[in-house]
């Protein structure tokens, strides 16, 4: 029998796969517009919501960089993460480590220094006044090239306090990990601690190159896994976490239906799953909610969304010392 929503609630979560960005709610994005004399090609925050409707990866992409375009002073940046913490801190988040994606700013002429510092600050604030342990990990973003991602590592290098770990997010398909082994190589010497997204719409072959060739600790999605049983069993025997977005999943047509969805045969194969909610304000859940949506959809009792919810600190880098 699914667990009670009430004890969903209940449950202490650590969340490891939200896209600060895909946290702007439509009436944050048209308060920080009205606030910097941004024009958004939307008359209402319900003209905005109906435009989140997709039916692939890309698709939601567009519609996500074009938010960016309110985000320009480091006010906005805190407010932007400050907003999702205090959600975060409504659904029992007590840890939450969470991505950024500098270059969709830098190429906006935004100072990569006002982007890590107004989410640095909420980031602060967040531990004394809400009681949640967060940190940041900057994310590359696949379709630009590798020699991007160096400059942005240069940029952030001067920021190292700031942040724990880089990533690999946007367009999956066409841009396999491989393509940025060096930037990671970089990083991991400079004891970053490195995810990357794989086998979301990618194929397995890209969830072997970011452990084989980036060196990645974490999975995120990793849904495509399951297609390769010799991958599974690899997953399984290193305990290499995966980072699972339901509500994403269902919202991209990753899968049809969340009683299609993979986490309970990713349990019984041993993996060490995880669920979190991606980009919440775009996907109709943040991290309760996909909790809740995936344990009535594949029927999960409360021992087992007690255990993945013990799995996402299992899997958090404060548990799970580098080296």
């Amino acid at each position: 029998m699914a667990m009670p929503g009430d004890a969903v609630d209940a449950l202490a979560k650590a969340e490891l796969h939200i896209h600060i960005e895909g946290s702007l709610e439509p009436e944050l994005a048209f308060a920080l517009a009205r606030r910097n004399g941004v024009d958004l090609p939307y008359g209402s925050v319900e003209e905005l919501r109906r435009a989140y409707s997709f039916t692939r990866l890309q698709d939601f992409l567009d519609i996500y960089y074009q938010g960016m375009s309110v985000l320009r002073t480091e006010q906005d940046f805190h407010d932007l993460a400050w907003a999702y913490l205090e959600r975060a801190r409504a659904d029992n988040v007590r840890h939450a480590e969470i991505f950024f994606d500098p270059q969709g700013h830098t190429a906006r002429g935004i100072p990569f220094a006002t982007v890590i510092d107004g989410l640095h600050r909420a980031i602060r604030a967040a531990a004394g006044k809400l009681g949640i342990e967060a940190s940041l990990i900057m994310c590359f973003l696949r379709h630009l090239d590798e020699a991007d991602a160096e400059r942005t590592l240069d940029l952030a290098l001067a920021h190292r306090e700031k942040f724990i770990g880089v990533g690999l997010d946007s367009s999956e398909v066409g841009h396999p990990p491989a393509k940025f082994r060096n930037v990671f190589r970089r990083a991991r010497e400079e004891g970053l601690r490195l995810v990357a997204h794989a086998g979301e719409e990618g194929p397995p072959e890209y969830v072997w190159e970011a452990i084989d060739i980036l060196g990645v600790e974490r999975i995120d999605h990793g849904n495509r896994a399951m297609e390769d049983r010799a991958l599974v069993a690899r997953l399984a025997r290193d305990q290499i976490p995966l980072t699972l977005c339901p509500l994403s999943n269902l919202r991209l047509c990753v899968v049809r239906d969340l009683a299609e969805h993979p986490l309970r045969r990713m349990m019984e194969d041993g993996l060490l799953v995880t669920v979190n909610s991606d980009d919440p304000a775009y996907f109709g859940g943040y991290i309760g909610d996909n909790f809740r949506a995936i344990g009535k959809a594949l029927d999960l009792g409360a021992s087992e969304l007690a255990a993945i919810a013990r799995n996402g600190f299992r899997a958090s880098f404060a548990a799970r010392p580098a080296g």
